[in-house]
């Protein structure tokens, strides 16, 4: 569909299912779990797998409350963001991230990540992923250091008294590691999983020598980059402090990232968990340009890259804690200075193990995420409603529902993961979806009422948890 019929009709949607709390509708007790999902008639795109996976799931969920929070999160990024359609040939999708129009790299991967399962066997589903690919290709060769981007690529942002001003086509440029390492976790899960090796064409190529081009400028060998970004803003946190160029850094071998996946500027900027993606992602387009594309002087540059940054880690990032044993800081600047706390966003420290599933046996991580789920961490926070990681981006009273997904996501343990979905069925505030933060005394005061990442999210978790541990599912809460 064209923009204006898209943006209709999922503001028609969303404003009449998913932005409006149960009571609005005045649904007494007993009707109180009526799905707010959209219309069929009324959903920016429909997968007959997802339909089959929400009926499959949702059959063994013995709590009733859990159940309708899956069926409503798990397709939201499907029911109300999409806008698919063929370009010169080939397969474009443009995810907007919810509330606003516009697509971020980071969320747009994020929100669409827990449908990669089934492309294997769902050739619509598997066309969503490729035009998602495509269209993310464009923004990185139109600028690989902005976030997020319009469909039209020739529409003036928002953010036009920014310095510098972005160029059209262009919503924000904040330069953020992540935004990149999304687009190659995205490109090399789908290769994997389909063998379809018809998305590393020309474009895909020029795009991922810009994402080795920018992560190389940003390792600032001589000191010096020609990144900087400025905000005429109030809020202390929405740009990098020294006319957008951020505190001074020392060498290190890491890459500099002047705003963390919140979008918020970096204390220091050397972002741990960021440089963590990246040397993950440098590693997956290694294996790519060595064993599919043949192009092995690259795939050495990559994965020597990925060798560097890794070294570098284990030199600055790594420090004894007092209390629990080696963990990682979560930025540095390369001059002995450390933050220790983290953000309840992907990467964090947190997701590492999200992320990477290897780093739930790395004692480093073990130690640091019993840091962050402890009063030590700045940004863990109890209250009455919850108790749960929040992030500096919605201030020092909120939980975030996707910081809990995560411990969820991380645990091992059953019990650790019932109280996980404890919290998240009393927090969503009887709307039936996640938002991207509450206040940890009444989840009532929230923000973001269509926060698609943090939907699919958590029917990310329910769908692990079904595959791997289905009798906590099938159990009382």
């Amino acid at each position: 569909m064209n923009r204006r019929k898209f943006l209709k009709s999922n503001t028609l949607a969303l404003t009449a299912f998913s932005l409006l709390p149960i009571s609005s509708f005045g649904f007494n007790y007993k009707d109180r779990f009526v799905s707010q999902r959209p219309p069929l008639n009324k959903r920016t795109f429909t997968s007959d797998s997802i339909e089959s996976q929400i009926i499959k799931i949702k059959s063994v969920i013995k709590d009733e409350e859990l159940a309708w929070m899956f069926e409503n999160c798990y397709p939201n990024t499907l029911d109300t963001t999409v806008d698919y359609e063929i370009i010169d040939g080939n397969p474009d999708t443009f995810i907007i991230t919810g509330d606003i129009d516009a697509m971020w790299l980071r969320d747009s991967t994020a929100q669409v990540w827990p449908y990669m399962p089934l492309i294997k066997k769902d050739d619509k589903l598997k066309n969503l992923i490729k035009g998602l690919i495509n269209r993310q290709v464009k923004c990185i060769i139109k600028d690989p250091y902005a976030n997020a981007f319009y469909k039209d690529l020739e529409k003036e942002s928002h953010w036009q008294s920014d310095e510098p001003t972005p160029i059209p086509g262009v919503h924000e440029r904040k330069w953020e590691i992540d935004s990149l390492c999304y687009v190659v976790r995205l490109a090399y899960h789908y290769f994997k999983l389909t063998n379809d090796n018809s998305v590393f064409d020309d474009d895909w190529d020029k795009a991922m020598k810009l994402v080795y081009k920018t992560f190389k400028t940003e390792q600032r060998q001589d000191g010096t980059s020609p990144y900087y970004f400025v905000r005429k803003t109030s809020n202390m946190i929405d740009a990098p402090i020294f006319n957008g160029d951020g505190r001074p850094t020392k060498f290190t071998g890491l890459i500099h990232s002047q705003f963390r996946p919140s979008d918020d500027a970096t204390l220091f900027p050397f972002l741990i968990p960021s440089n963590i993606f990246a040397e993950i992602s440098l590693k997956q387009l290694g294996d790519i340009y060595k064993n599919e594309l043949g192009d092995d002087d690259f795939a050495s540059k990559c994965l020597n890259f990925a060798y560097e940054l890794n070294l570098a880690i284990q030199k600055h990032a790594v420090t004894a804690h007092l209390d629990y044993g080696k963990i990682y800081a979560y930025e540095i600047d390369g001059f002995g200075n450390k933050v220790f706390m983290d953000d309840a966003n992907v990467p964090s420290l947190m997701s590492l193990a999200y992320l990477n599933p290897e780093f739930k046996n790395d004692i480093i991580y073990k130690n640091t995420r019993k840091f962050l789920l402890s009063e030590n961490n700045p940004y863990y926070l109890k209250g009455k409603a919850a108790e749960g990681q929040g992030s500096p981006h919605t201030g020092k009273e909120t939980i975030w529902p996707m910081g809990i997904i995560l411990r969820a996501f991380t645990s091992e343990n059953e019990t650790e993961i019932k109280y996980c979905f404890k919290m998240l069925k009393s927090t969503h505030a009887n709307t039936g979806f996640m938002h991207e933060s509450f206040n940890k005394d009444n989840p009532e005061d929230f923000t973001r009422s269509w926060f698609a990442w943090a939907n699919t999210l958590f029917g990310e978790l329910i769908v692990k948890v079904y595959n791997e541990n289905p009798d906590i599912l099938k159990s009382e809460l």
